[in-house]
C-alpha cells in the first residue's frame, strides 16, 4: 500500500488529505458527483491515514490492489450512489484473489476465486474496496486478536481491545482510516466493537443483505442468524450504505434475498415512537455507564415528544442457555475444534477453546458438582454439552421459534415501535475479553430473534459511573462479575452507548430509531 500511496503522489492526483479526511460521508459524496474532488485524490488521502493508523492500533490485514484498476475504470463507469468512495472490508469477506482468514491458519493460502456479492455490489455502486480488517481467531470473541496478525488496540486507549469481531473495522473508522466499512454480527460482532470504539454499527435482519461469499465462524449451525451490516462514524452513513446495497444488483446476484429497496419515507420520517426500554436483561447486570446511558437516553427522548414504556426482556438465562448456547455447541463444538486442530492458539482466547475441549462427560460431571456453589457456570457447561440426537436438535428449532413467536407478541402486547436497551461497555482491558463472553446476552438475543439492531454512541463514562461501580457485585458474585468489574474500571472518558432495536424486516425504522437518538444526545457526547 505504501508503494500505492507514493505513485499517487507521484503523479500528482493526490489532494489535501486533511480536508478530504474532515468530510462526512454525505459531504464526500457531494463532492465526488460533482467532480469537485477525484476518487484518486479520495483514495490516496485514506491509504495514508490508514497506513498511518495501522502503525499504532494494528487493524489492517491486506491491502486490496484492485482499487487501483477500479480508478481506472471509472472513466468508462457511469457514477453509482457509491462513485469513489473508499471502503473497508472485514477478513472473513471475500474479496478476488485474498484469503478470508477467520484468524485460523487452515485457511491461509486459500485466496477467494470471486469477490462476495456484497463486494461486487458496492463496486458496481462505485465504492472502491481498499483494505482488509482484523479479526479475533475463530471470530469468536468480543477480543481481536489471532497468531496470525496479532491483537487490534482500541484507538480511544490502546490498553483496551477494540473489540470484535468486527474490531479492525471499528478501530479504524474510529481513528479516521476508513469512513465506512461492512461487517458481520453474530452475536454481537459488529455492535460491541463499534460501541467500544465510539462509532456507529448496523446489524441488518438476517438475509436482508447477502451473506454469499462470507466466511461463517460456525457454518450450519442454526440456532442463532447473522447478520450484515455497516460501520461508520453517523448513523446517516449507515443508512447511505444500506441504501446503496439494496439495489437491482443485489437481487439480481443473490435472489434469496427478498427484493425490498430501502424505504426512504421511513427513515425520514418525524412521526413520534412509542419506544420500549429496559437497564438490565436479569442475565447479566450491566455497569453504572450502561445502565446511565440508556436512562438519560431514554429521557431526552421523552422530552423530543416520544413515548417511553418500560420492558421486562423475556427469559433471557433460558434463551442463552437453552437456545443459543446449546444450539450453537449442538455438535459438541466439533466444528470449532476441528477449524482450530493444530493450530497456535492466541493466548487471550485459550480459554474459550479450553472450555469446548473438556469431554462431554466431564462437562456433565461438573455440572452436578457446581450447580450448588455457581449455579451459571454450572448451567453453561451442561448447555456446551450440546444435543443428543438428530429428534433433539429439532425438538431445539422448535423451541427457539417458540421463544421468538413470545418474544414478537410481548412486543405487540405493549404497541412498541423499537426498543431502547444496553450496550456492552466502555471498552475491557486488552487481552481480557476472551475471559467474558457471558456478557454477550444483551447482543446475541437479537441474533437469536434475528431483529435488526445498532448502536450508537451517546457519551462518556464519568466520575460518578466509576464511584457507583464500587459497589457493583453481579447477580451472582462470581469469577466473571469480578473480572468485569475490574476490566471496566479506570475509564472516564471511553465512550459509551446504548442499542437500538426493531422487529425482523424493520431496518429502516431500527436507523430512523437510531438517528433520533443521535439527534437527542448530540450535546452528551460533545461533552
Amino acid at each position: 500500500m505504501e508503494r500505492a500511496v507514493s505513485q499517487l503522489e507521484e503523479s500528482k492526483r493526490s489532494g489535501d488529505s486533511e480536508s478530504i479526511l474532515s468530510l462526512s460521508l454525505h459531504e464526500l459524496h457531494e463532492k465526488l458527483q460533482s467532480g469537485f474532488l477525484t476518487p484518486d485524490s479520495v483514495l490516496h488521502a485514506y491509504m495514508n491515514k490508514a497506513l498511518e493508523v495501522n502503525k499504532e492500533l494494528n487493524c489492517l490485514t491486506d491491502f486490496l490492489p484492485d482499487c487501483q484498476n477500479q480508478l481506472q475504470s471509472f472513466k468508462e463507469e457511469k457514477k453509482g450512489l457509491l462513485y469513489g468512495i473508499p471502503i473497508s472490508i472485514k477478513d472473513n469477506i471475500d474479496c478476488k484473489g485474498h484469503d478470508s482468514t477467520c484468524g485460523l491458519r487452515t485457511f491461509l493460502n486459500q485466496p477467494a476465486t470471486k469477490d462476495s456479492v456484497i463486494v461486487q455490489v458496492l463496486k458496481k455502486q462505485g465504492a472502491i474496496p481498499f483494505v482488509k480488517t482484523n479479526v479475533p481467531q475463530s471470530l469468536l470473541s468480543y477480543e481481536c486478536s489471532n497468531p496470525i496478525f496479532g491483537q487490534t488496540l482500541n484507538p480511544h486507549n490502546t490498553k483496551r481491545t477494540s473489540g470484535g469481531s468486527s474490531g479492525g473495522e471499528a478501530s479504524l473508522i474510529a481513528a479516521g482510516g476508513s469512513i465506512l466499512g461492512i461487517g458481520s454480527d453474530i452475536g454481537g460482532s459488529i455492535r460491541v466493537p463499534a460501541s467500544f470504539c465510539g462509532i456507529c454499527g448496523f446489524k441488518a435482519t438476517g438475509k436482508r443483505l447477502s451473506t454469499i461469499g462470507f466466511r461463517a465462524s460456525v457454518p450450519g449451525q442454526k440456532a442463532i442468524t447473522a447478520g450484515i451490516g455497516p460501520l461508520a462514524r453517523d448513523v446517516d452513513s449507515l443508512a447511505f450504505c444500506m441504501k446503496a446495497l439494496l439495489c437491482e444488483d443485489l437481487f439480481r446476484l443473490d435472489p434469496t434475498v427478498p427484493p425490498i429497496p430501502f424505504n426512504d419515507e421511513v427513515y425520514s420520517s418525524s412521526k413520534p415512537l412509542r419506544i420500549g426500554y429496559y437497564e438490565s436483561d436479569g442475565y447479566w447486570l450491566p455497569s453504572a455507564s450502561m445502565k446511565r446511558a440508556v436512562m438519560e437516553t431514554k429521557q431526552l427522548l421523552e422530552q423530543a415528544g416520544h413515548k417511553l414504556i418500560p420492558f421486562a426482556p423475556l427469559k433471557t438465562s433460558y434463551a442463552m442457555n437453552e437456545l443459543v448456547l446449546k444450539g450453537i455447541s449442538a455438535d459438541q463444538a466439533n466444528t470449532i475444534l476441528e477449524r482450530i486442530k493444530g493450530d497456535i492458539i492466541d493466548p487471550r482466547l485459550k480459554d474459550l477453546f479450553y472450555v469446548h475441549r473438556i469431554p462431554v462427560i466431564l462437562k456433565k460431571i461438573l455440572y452436578f458438582l457446581m450447580k450448588p456453589f455457581n449455579p451459571r457456570m454450572a448451567d453453561i457447561l451442561r448447555c456446551l454439552c450440546g444435543v443428543g440426537s438428530i429428534s433433539d436438535l429439532w425438538k431445539q428449532h422448535t423451541a427457539r421459534e417458540a421463544y421468538c413467536e413470545e418474544y414478537i407478541s410481548l412486543w405487540k402486547s405493549q404497541n412498541l415501535d423499537v426498543l431502547l436497551c444496553p450496550a456492552l461497555g466502555p471498552a475491557f482491558l486488552a487481552g481480557i475479553a476472551g475471559k467474558l463472553t457471558v456478557t454477550a446476552s444483551y447482543k446475541l438475543i437479537f441474533n437469536l430473534l434475528n431483529f435488526p439492531a445498532g448502536v450508537v454512541p451517546v457519551g462518556k463514562v464519568i466520575e460518578k459511573d466509576e464511584n457507583e461501580l464500587k459497589d457493583y457485585v453481579g447477580y451472582y458474585n462470581d469469577f466473571w462479575e469480578k473480572t468485569f468489574k475490574k476490566n471496566v474500571s479506570d475509564a472516564i472518558g471511553l465512550p459509551i452507548a446504548v442499542q437500538c432495536v426493531a422487529l425482523p424486516w424493520q431496518d429502516e425504522l431500527c436507523l430512523r430509531f437510531m438517528k433520533e437518538v443521535e439527534r437527542v444526545t448530540q450535546k452528551n457526547r460533545a461533552i
